[in-house]
């Protein structure tokens, strides 16, 4: 598996070797404004010879598979609810599956309710707004104030 290096918001990415741990940082500034899928092949002094990812994203994403519920309020005012998986998890926002497709617009809001995976089962219920729909893949940000989660801190430092 190819692993993911950020770039960081001074243009540089650390690499680290997966044989040795051998850690370089280096300057990426002339991938920083490309719009493409980078991967870059490192060498380490140890001798090993590995691929990277650079990721252009502010915020690291944790990968997850985390079933729960959203719930919509719709136009006439009544509550609609449906089934979910929380697929990744930043410190801004979730991007959900949806178990069937949804006309959700971009900039409307859900509630959603889920368990971590961490050893407490943390509940986590937060009202996020859709950014963008794919499908049922639906990338939300937290609402206002909904993002300060220390829960949601740790499981992403875990």
């Amino acid at each position: 598996m190819i692993e993911k290096v950020f770039i960081t918001s001074n243009n540089t990415a650390t690499f680290v070797c997966p044989q040795c741990g051998n850690v370089t940082t280096a300057d990426v500034s002339k991938y920083a404004t490309t719009d493409k899928k980078i991967t870059v092949k490192c060498n380490c002094s140890c001798g090993h010879r590995f691929s990277v990812v650079l990721e252009k994203r502010r915020q690291y994403r944790k990968s997850t598979d985390l079933p729960g519920m959203y719930f919509y309020r719709l136009p006439n005012g009544e509550m609609d609810k449906g089934i979910m998986r929380v697929v990744d998890v930043s410190s801004t926002g979730l991007k959900l599956k949806l178990n069937v497709p949804r006309n959700f617009e971009v900039g409307e809001m859900l509630r959603v309710e889920f368990h971590l995976d961490d050893k407490r089962r943390t509940f986590i219920e937060k009202r996020v707004i859709i950014r963008n729909v794919t499908q049922t893949l639906v990338g939300t940000a937290f609402a206002l104030n909904e993002g300060d989660d220390p829960n949601l801190g740790f499981y992403l430092m875990s």
